[in-house]
């Protein structure tokens, strides 16, 4: 009863999500990626840090098929599973 006599108070305002919306993957384009991440997940007990692997190439999956707007992956907080550049002595280049 006392939230209805709140005249005072702004009225709630939706808005959109910041990196706009996240379509559902109605054609299973990644399913089996999201199958392995959610195994992973639940055989570490929902510890998702233990499932980066997984998450990230869930991600990739719904990247390439248009299901979410291109990141980069060290924006998304995985740098530290990129593969590094390539050495000068791996491109073989001399110095």
């Amino acid at each position: 009863m006392s939230t209805a006599m709140n005249f005072g108070s702004k009225a709630f305002k939706p808005r959109a999500p910041d990196k706009g919306s996240f379509p559902l993957d109605h054609f299973g384009e990644c399913k089996a990626f999201k199958e392995t991440f959610m195994k992973c997940l639940r055989e570490n007990s929902f510890d998702n840090s233990r499932c980066r692997l997984q998450s990230k190439n869930y991600l990739e999956c719904r990247m390439d098929n248009q299901l979410m707007a291109k990141e980069p992956l060290e924006k998304l907080g995985f740098r530290d599973l990129m593969d590094p550049p390539p050495s000068p002595e791996a491109r073989g280049s001399k110095p």
